[in-house]
């Protein structure tokens, strides 16, 4: 079933619509994106809790406007042609007439390839909505009450819509989840008790291992020739049955 939005009817059906925040879990991990989007699983945590908590002013809809700029919060997002939809924390309009989507973060105010794309791809949506370019946005620390402003460059463009791809044909995707990491991101990862990353990643590293070593073991006690005749021998019984 195709989706309408505000008269305009996208080619995308609606089981292929991705949300934007999809966009940012993919980035930080393949993995977190599948669990959260494909499994439907989500679990708290201490870094969960504090980002909900600071989102709420946020996350609660309502127009108000300072020195002249027009703030929305909670504005409803989406895009028809790339098949997207979510929700913008803050979006400023200027009385220039620039539009200036904001994202707020918990974490600090560094830089962070997946906040970016999230930022991107609100851009997106404002700009096929509005009818009008939208050069640049920020993110903003809630904990440091600070924005780092993000220049939405063709870089930037191309790169959200080549995860928007992946997230995609992610989410369209029966077979196996995608591999567990186990590096620096896991111990903040509210899912980890869902993942189990130490766990698949230790078996997948031990099944490697005993690979290695029966391998070394046959080249070592010079067994590699009989074992390639044997295979050759059965090869050949096997064509000439056939």
């Amino acid at each position: 079933m195709e989706r309408e939005t505000q008269g305009t009817t996208s080619t995308w059906p609606e089981e292929e619509w991705i949300p934007i925040s999809a966009l940012e879990h993919y980035s930080y991990c393949p993995r977190q994106c599948a669990l959260i989007h494909v499994e439907q699983i989500f679990e708290e945590n201490l870094f969960t809790l504090r980002g909900r908590s600071a989102h709420e002013r946020a996350d609660t809809a309502g127009t108000q406007t300072e020195r002249g700029v027009r703030i929305e919060r909670a504005l409803p997002l989406w895009s028809a042609k790339y098949g997207m939809s979510g929700k913008a924390d803050v979006v400023e309009f200027h009385p220039d007439g620039r539009i200036f989507p904001v994202e707020y973060k918990n974490g600090p105010r560094r830089e962070r390839r997946h906040d970016d794309l999230q930022l991107c791809a609100q851009a997106l949506c404002l700009e096929e909505m509005m009818g009008r370019p939208v050069g640049e946005g920020a993110i903003y620390s809630i904990s440091t009450r600070r924005r780092r402003v993000v220049p939405l460059t063709a870089e930037l463009r191309e790169e959200t819509l080549e995860t928007l791809t992946a997230v995609r044909i992610l989410l369209n995707n029966t077979g196996p989840l995608p591999e567990a990491v186990n590096d620096k991101r896991c111990p903040r990862c509210s899912l980890i008790d869902a993942c189990f990353p130490s766990v698949v990643v230790g078996a997948r590293q031990e099944k490697l291992r005993l690979s290695l070593f029966v391998a070394e073991t046959i080249e070592r006690i010079g067994l590699a020739p009989h074992l390639a005749a044997l295979k050759a021998d059965d090869s050949h019984r096997t064509s000439s049955i056939r």
